[in-house]
């Protein structure tokens, strides 16, 4: 095919699949989805794989295990969701997304046994168990020595919890997807603690400690063997660096020195000794190579974590839609950055904790500019300004109708006579809403582009 004809096949492939049953709705069964697989000669089995669940951090993590793993000579798969701005994010091979042909040829591999799982089922085979099963098949393909597959949403019952993984990941547990998966803690920890393999190993960042009382309970009953942050491995330091952070981390009795990891935050740096513990169990606990270690964490990116995209003004990225990451989110700003004023663009999904969200960031925004995404899930700019209101007061709220309108709006804003006085413009409150944005400022870094 051309690539004009691959991309007008990608279109109808994509569009095929958000007629399925959404992503961000699960069932508590894996039923479908093995039989899929099985169907398919179980290609998530003819690799290794680490699993990553959390909350929090996930995505992040899943990227970090991947950039190191490379840096170590292996080739690798790794599975991510949501995708900020193409599908073809969501399965890279060797660090970079899928092609267009690629992709398509392994949707082409599977499709017949989909419409055939349709047919057997009461409920077809949802959007995100259809693209789950696409990287699997793509990683036996192309073949990997190792995949990195994060979950889609909770853990025992993800659709990518038919891999039998050597290695867990749970980044910081906390609340989301309560509907789903519950309302306290213990029952959200009870569900992603489900992704533990019989013994297997697993990795488990810092958590609260009820959270952490059910993923312990879980790792005993499966004789799965523990590396908890803070107990077997851990931050050991941290100093901010131009471009990122300087970090030291502790394996069990080794020290890793001098790493560089050209992202901010603080939860970025314990985000990085989870998935070198990962890496560490992965390879049995003996010492890795410091120079493929800090190649690899050099090499690291995270796009709409935290992520400065745009100059003058400085635009920043990030895609908190909980309050835990919110939190994150204005802990970073006010320790690694110098603004003066931080003006905010807001929009967010209404079936997310939104006050929540608002209430943490309300320290650190001087001026907040509310808007929508094109989202069927979003909360209409009318809900959410009086909602913004209440949090940070009338006077410091703006609105928009939409995402390019609200982009514009702050940056007239951020206009100063003094060239002195540092404003920075950040935009957050979900993954659509950084991705849509991430479109907009490509065009406007690049304004011969076509709009």
């Amino acid at each position: 095919m051309s690539s004009a004809q691959d991309q007008a096949r990608l279109e109808a492939i994509e569009k095929a699949l958000a007629a399925r049953w959404p992503e961000t709705d699960i069932e508590p069964s894996l039923t479908r989805i093995a039989a899929l697989v099985d169907m398919l000669g179980s290609p998530q089995l003819s690799y290794p794989t680490i699993h990553v669940a959390g909350t929090n951090g996930k995505t992040t993590t899943s990227r970090m295990i991947d950039a190191l793993l490379s840096a170590m000579g292996l080739r690798t798969g790794r599975f991510t969701s949501p995708h900020l701005e193409s599908v073809l994010e969501r399965i890279a091979i060797n660090g970079e997304p899928i092609s267009a042909g690629d992709f398509i040829y392994s949707y082409n591999d599977i499709a017949a046994y989909v419409d055939l799982m349709d047919e057997k089922f009461d409920t077809p085979l949802s959007y995100f168990e259809v693209i789950t099963a696409i990287a699997f098949v793509a990683f036996a393909e192309f073949p990997v020595d190792i995949g990195i597959i994060e979950c889609g949403l909770g853990g025992e019952w993800d659709a990518s919890n038919v891999v039998e993984a050597a290695v867990s990941v749970i980044t910081p547990i906390g609340f989301d997807h309560m509907n789903y998966l519950g309302t306290t803690l213990t029952e959200i920890a009870q569900a992603k603690a489900g992704i533990i393999k019989e013994g297997s190993s697993v990795v488990l960042a810092r958590q609260e400690p009820e959270a952490a009382v059910e993923l312990l309970k879980r790792a005993q009953a499966v004789g799965a063997s523990v590396a908890r942050e803070g107990i077997e491995f851990s931050l050991s330091s941290r100093a901010l660096a131009v471009g990122g952070q300087l970090l030291s981390i502790t394996i069990g009795e080794i020290v890793y020195e001098d790493i560089f990891l050209p992202l901010h935050g603080k939860h970025q740096g314990a985000n990085a000794a989870s998935a070198l513990a990962a890496v560490s169990a992965f390879f049995g606990g003996q010492e890795l190579d410091l120079e493929a270690v800090r190649i690899g964490f050099a090499s690291v990116t995270s796009p709409g974590r935290c992520e400065v995209v745009f100059r003058e003004p400085t635009i920043i990225l990030d895609a908190a839609h909980n309050p835990h990451g919110a939190k994150a989110l204005a802990e970073t700003l006010e320790s690694e950055f110098t603004f003066d004023e931080v003006i905010g663009i807001f929009a967010a999904f209404a079936d997310k904790d939104v006050e929540g969200i608002l209430r943490e960031l309300e320290p650190i925004i001087n001026s907040l500019v509310v808007t929508q995404s094109t989202s069927p899930r979003a909360m209409p700019v009318s809900e959410l300004l009086e909602l913004a209101e209440s949090v940070f007061g009338a006077d410091r709220i703006k609105s928009a109708e939409n995402i390019r309108a609200a982009i514009t709006l702050a940056i007239t804003d951020s206009r100063r006579p003094s060239k002195e006085e540092s404003v920075g413009i950040v935009i957050t409150g979900s993954v659509v809403t950084v991705g849509e944005a991430r479109v907009i400022l490509k065009k406007l870094s690049s304004p011969g582009e076509d709009e």
